[in-house]
């Protein structure tokens, strides 16, 4: 049977991905580890290009040692596509629900970005505190898995219906924290997702920084203009940042 399930799959497999895609899912996992917003744990998914249906993932895999070999496709349901006996994350989910409630996301970003957990488990919000996260001025919100699923899950989008609940919380925001796990961070563009990813991380450890200095009501954060005008002008340079840490991360060991 399973045999035959994963010959029913193969027959679903979408026309190729651009190779360029791969090469930048590739590099993406490369970034977030390089840049401190993964480690051993966490994972970055692209839409496809040909099926906006299916998504783009790594297998089951630290994101700092992944290859092109190692890239999988996934149905709108979070299926291997043509497993061929990888492991596959079980969290999986977190992708498949929010590609299948926002059309308009084309990447979406998983970590355990540590300077930006405790934003999740206190009361303060992760608000935008310099030009380039001023993303976060769109909008963070806080998804409370006790909610969906009740006192005593592992913390883990293991199900569908998890990961539906997580896509609702984020509605139209372009960060969700996890409370007592991490962030999903979502964007139009592979490249955007994972410098919302990384400067989502840097903007934590600077408002915790600054909080340190002075009582919340004393830090000033970027208002709405600042922040829709400095979000208008990153997305013009953002690939600035994208060479320089692609090069960097894919960088010879020496």
């Amino acid at each position: 049977m399973g045999a035959v399930m994963e010959a029913i799959s193969a027959q679903a497999q979408s026309p190729a991905a651009d190779p360029g895609l791969i090469d930048d899912l590739v590099a993406a996992n490369r970034i977030l580890y390089d840049q401190g917003v993964v480690d051993g744990f966490g994972h970055v998914s692209v839409r496809h290009n040909t099926n906006p249906d299916h998504f783009l993932l790594a297998r089951s895999m630290a994101p700092g040692l992944v290859t092109s070999t190692d890239i999988m496709e996934f149905d709108r349901d979070g299926n291997a596509v043509d497993q061929q006996g990888r492991a596959v994350y079980l969290e999986r989910f977190i992708h498949s629900e929010i590609y299948k409630t926002h059309p308009e996301v084309k990447a979406v970003v998983h970590s355990h970005s540590p300077a930006v957990i405790p934003f999740g488990v206190t009361t303060v919000p992760l608000r935008p505190i310099f030009h380039l996260s001023s993303f976060l001025g769109a909008g963070v919100t806080v998804f409370e898995i006790r909610e969906a699923g009740g006192p005593a899950t592992d913390m883990l989008i293991r199900t569908p219906e998890l990961g539906a609940a997580l896509s609702r919380a984020l509605g139209s925001a372009p960060v969700a924290l996890m409370r007592g796990h991490g962030d999903v961070v979502v964007a139009s563009s592979l490249k955007e997702a994972v410098f919302r990813a990384v400067y989502s991380e840097v903007n934590a450890r600077l408002e915790a920084e600054a909080l340190r200095l002075a009582p919340l009501g004393q830090v000033t954060f970027l208002n709405d203009e600042e922040a829709a005008n400095a979000t208008a002008t990153n997305a013009g340079v953002l690939l600035r940042a994208w060479d320089l840490w692609k090069a960097k991360a894919l960088a010879p060991a020496r």
